[in-house]
């Protein structure tokens, strides 16, 4: 979508010429909310209008419902529950997640209270990052430039403008870390009782001036370990796609400056293709980190208000 909508631009007149920036901009950011796809009524004093990220939630959410709900099902209905194909590959999540992330943070004892938990956000936002990776609606795009031919007013048109990685919106991991954020206090409390989980964040048997600086500084650290999970996983998903635009973004700046589009082919061809190429396959790995990491952090975390140590 990025090169079709835009290579005329770059022969364009000096009153239309190509921005860079503003067309990063829109590649990245959500839908605007005062045109939003689906109008909904506001609710309380908040806007329930559906953007383009609050689709892509929906879509995510709903494709893991019904792969992961018919593959478990068609999985129990064997005679010899024996996993291959795709369940297989599920299992070996399951048991990567709860083996290596859950029970060396948690425990033994709290591992099956907490793996459901993190592993659906695993699952989730290693889905959300993949799918943002995927073209859909570039293809949706060369589609309607080539048969639909719909308006600028049509939904399809609404639904090409902005960016599709859920996870790369601030408020989706926001959202995410503010879970985090309750699941902490739950497992703490859980372990030790209400009380003593917030007599636990600083240690016992201080002077007491000590405690007038350390308790603010515990508290300070409540809330910074959301902000750094909810920042961490935005940004490095922003990052990389900003990347690969700025990189295709020379093919129409060359054209532009030498008034011919086979300068931009050019430069596309020796340099800008190539190396988005590069960044896109190290995109797929910081896809895998991310969910990963975040992932890792939740747990050790959780761990942290189980396993009280100062």
């Amino acid at each position: 979508m990025f090169l079709q909508e835009h290579a005329p631009e770059a022969l364009a007149t000096e009153a239309q010429k190509f921005d860079a920036g503003e067309t990063i901009i829109e590649h990245v950011s959500n839908s605007g909310y005062d045109h939003p796809l689906i109008h909904l009524p506001k609710m309380l004093g908040i806007d329930f209008s559906v953007t383009k990220h609050v689709l892509m939630l929906w879509i995510v959410a709903a494709f893991l419902f019904v792969v992961v709900t018919w593959t478990v099902q068609r999985y129990l209905r064997q005679d010899r529950p024996i996993p291959t194909g795709f369940m297989n590959g599920l299992e070996a999540m399951v048991e990567f997640v709860r083996d290596s992330i859950v029970e060396p943070n948690v425990g033994r004892k709290w591992v099956n209270t907490w793996t459901p938990l993190l592993l659906t956000f695993f699952v989730f936002i290693l889905c959300a990052n993949a799918i943002g990776l995927i073209p859909i609606f570039d293809v949706i795009a060369l589609v309607d430039h080539w048969v639909l031919r719909t308006g600028e007013d049509s939904f399809v048109k609404q639904l090409l403008h902005g960016g599709t990685t859920a996870t790369a919106n601030f408020n989706v991991t926001a959202a995410l870390a503010t879970i985090t954020f309750g699941a902490i206090i739950v497992a703490g409390s859980k372990a030790h009782g209400v009380v003593k989980h917030w007599m636990n964040l600083v240690p016992h048997g201080l002077a007491w001036p000590i405690y007038i600086l350390l308790i603010p500084i515990e508290i300070m650290g409540m809330f910074v370990r959301p902000f750094a999970l909810t920042m961490r996983l935005a940004a490095n998903m922003t990052g990389g796609h900003i990347a690969i635009l700025a990189i295709l973004s020379f093919v129409f700046l060359f054209a532009e400056m030498f008034g011919t589009a086979v300068a931009g082919v050019g430069v596309g061809m020796a340099v800008s293709v190539p190396l988005a190429v590069g960044i896109s396959a190290l995109e797929i790995i910081v896809v895998l980190v991310q969910a990963y990491v975040f992932t890792l952090l939740t747990a050790v975390f959780i761990g942290m208000a189980i396993h009280v140590h100062h």
